[in-house]
């Protein structure tokens, strides 16, 4: 299609396209799936696609392309396609490419448009005519192409490029003007340019106040460590679009950032009651009221994503660890046991599983008085570890788990090992808030307070040092001895900030002193370890843009590292 092509020219040709186009029909009623089937084919769509459940749904998605997703709202169990759809944005298994439209009753409507947190293309209001979805598809189609190489370019990671084509979209007449602001605002965010995003946000606010605009300046407020003003920002939003629920998320990372975790933990569970079937939310009450001892919440939130996620796709080890973990603490044994005991029947034949049920085995023997029981579970569970470490298979065990059984060390008298799988945990997550206040908890619990604190000060020290050695001689000109130190950092401890030092330092050597085919190779496992970290990362992003600069510069073809979530797929 050319650019000159009309807007009336461009829609005809996108409706002679319909046929070249694969559909995705999600609803729980076959017969409203073969209603919808037949009208898509009376309008030349036949590369058609049908899933009733979710589980079916992640299937498909992870075997094809497809250009449609048309859902309807009210999905099994209580879930709904918005949820859906931010599953889908947020695991990068739709490109921006795919037009996701959501069909609902006209009662729901208004609700649904409410509480959109990640917004579908359009809305269906049943019933409605194939004219009606034939107008709808074509409309977001022709949104689709123009966005088309943007959307690719966010795709890939490239932010740098897509900020320079939403530069040149914003200079085109279109009717798109809010949604290339909301593009560009996005990007610059998620580049880490947080004046020029909050710029970008105000100037929006100035012509409408949207709430996205709202939560993208809060967000480059806490970019930009102006804590205060970003939790008025965010109060705002809950305040004035009390079901924009994205908002109370940010809010409570803000005033947990602040030092407020009793807000914080209330913020979220209002947040909770207007979004009840959120599992994510969920959860993140569930940690937050765990760390603010409140017990009984914890207890209440876990059991709620459990119940959500059981006999789904979605469970997660994790879900089974946390509510056993908190019915400890509160003295219920029993219950405990019985988790686990599930744990082990829905996870048998996975060593993973197997690895979380001995280190509950012997957390509940502990609590039981067991001691013997207690101490032959954890021998069992270390040496699991140990066989999952050496095939490196830790990678997908939790460092929840982990933690988990270090406090089973501990509780069995086995200091050391405690100790040694402590140092490891706190020095690759020893920016993450939640898993420190876990080490912590663990030393607490073992009326070791003391000794917690002293060795995750130590780690910090070593830490700093470990980095500083790098970066100063990145700094004297030594980047070849900078890249060796930075690597053998990374590899001792894989955390973010080493992992993309190194990244950098690599791919900075290779522009000055050529490509080199083996020393790439492990720049990209250490940008690839770190965008499983946190994809969104401004750290993490220009790692990747400096990767991807390096190789064009050498016309190397960029290896796809998997997508970075989306500006527009984040919260707003």
């Amino acid at each position: 299609m050319k650019t000159s092509d009309t807007t009336d020219d461009l829609r005809q040709k996108l409706t002679h396209e319909l046929a070249r186009k694969r559909a995705l029909l999600i609803d729980r009623h076959p017969n409203a799936r073969n209603s919808l089937r037949i009208m898509l084919t009376a309008l030349g769509v036949t590369d058609v696609h049908h899933a009733g459940r979710s589980v079916e749904v992640l299937r498909q998605v992870k075997a094809h392309h497809f250009d449609m997703i048309l859902a309807d709202y009210q999905l099994e169990d209580g879930r709904d396609s918005q949820q859906l759809l931010e599953e889908l944005r947020q695991n990068h298994l739709v490109a921006l490419s795919t037009v996701f439209i959501i069909i609902t009753s006209e009662r729901a409507y208004h609700n649904v448009v409410s509480i959109a947190e990640l917004a579908p293309d359009d809305y269906l209001i049943k019933p409605f005519t194939a004219d009606e979805l034939h107008g709808r598809l074509i409309r977001a189609l022709y949104k689709k192409h123009f966005f088309a190489q943007l959307y690719e370019q966010l795709d890939n990671g490239a932010f740098t490029e897509a900020l320079s084509t939403c530069e040149r979209l914003l200079g085109q007449e279109s009717a798109f003007l809010f949604d290339a602001l909301r593009l560009k605002g996005g990007i610059l965010n998620a580049l880490g340019r947080y004046a020029e995003a909050t710029r970008v946000y105000q100037k929006v606010l100035e012509q409408r106040v949207v709430p996205w605009a709202r939560m993208g300046l809060a967000m480059a407020l806490r970019g930009q460590h102006q804590l205060a003003e970003a939790e008025d920002v965010g109060q705002s939003i809950v305040t004035e679009f009390p079901e924009f629920t994205a908002a109370y998320d940010f809010l409570a990372e803000v005033q947990q950032d602040l030092g407020k975790p009793v807000e914080a933990q209330e913020v979220l569970q209002r947040a909770a009651a207007i979004s009840p079937n959120n599992s994510t939310r969920q959860r993140l009450v569930g940690d937050v009221a765990a760390r603010n001892n409140d017990l009984a919440t914890a207890e209440k939130a876990y059991g709620n994503v459990l119940r959500r996620r059981r006999g789904s796709s979605l469970k997660n080890l994790d879900d089974y660890s946390n509510l056993t973990r908190v019915m400890l603490d509160r003295g219920h044994a029993e219950s405990a046991r019985q988790v686990t005991d599930e744990l082990r029947r829905e996870w048998r034949g996975n060593r993973q599983g197997e690895l979380a049920a001995l280190i509950m085995d012997s957390l509940c023997a502990a609590k039981e008085g067991d001691a013997v029981k207690a101490r032959h579970a954890v021998e069992k569970a270390i040496l699991l570890h140990e066989a999952l470490k050496a095939e490196g298979a830790t990678t997908r065990v939790s460092q929840k788990m982990t933690v988990d059984l270090a406090q089973a060390c501990l509780a069995t008298g086995n200091e050391a090992t405690a100790q040694e799988i402590v140092r490891q945990v706190a020095a690759e997550n020893h920016e993450d808030r939640a898993m420190i206040a876990q080490v912590q908890r663990i030393y607490s619990k073992a009326g070791k307070a003391e000794k917690g604190q002293e060795l995750l000060a130590q780690v910090g020290r070593e830490i700093v040092e470990l980095n500083n050695r790098g970066v100063l001689a990145a700094r004297s000109g030594d980047l070849q001895g900078s890249v060796q130190l930075l690597v053998e950092a990374a590899e001792r401890v894989p955390n973010l900030q080493f992992l993309v030092n190194a990244t950098k330092a690599i791919f900075t050597l290779l522009e000055l002193k050529g490509w080199d085919a083996t020393l790439a190779k492990r720049g990209l496992r250490y940008l690839a370890l770190a965008q499983t970290k946190d994809m969104r990362n401004p750290k993490v992003i220009s790692a990747r843009e400096t990767y991807q600069r390096v190789a064009r510069k050498y016309g190397v073809p960029i290896v796809p590292l998997g997508p970075s979530r989306s500006p527009e797929s984040g919260p707003g």
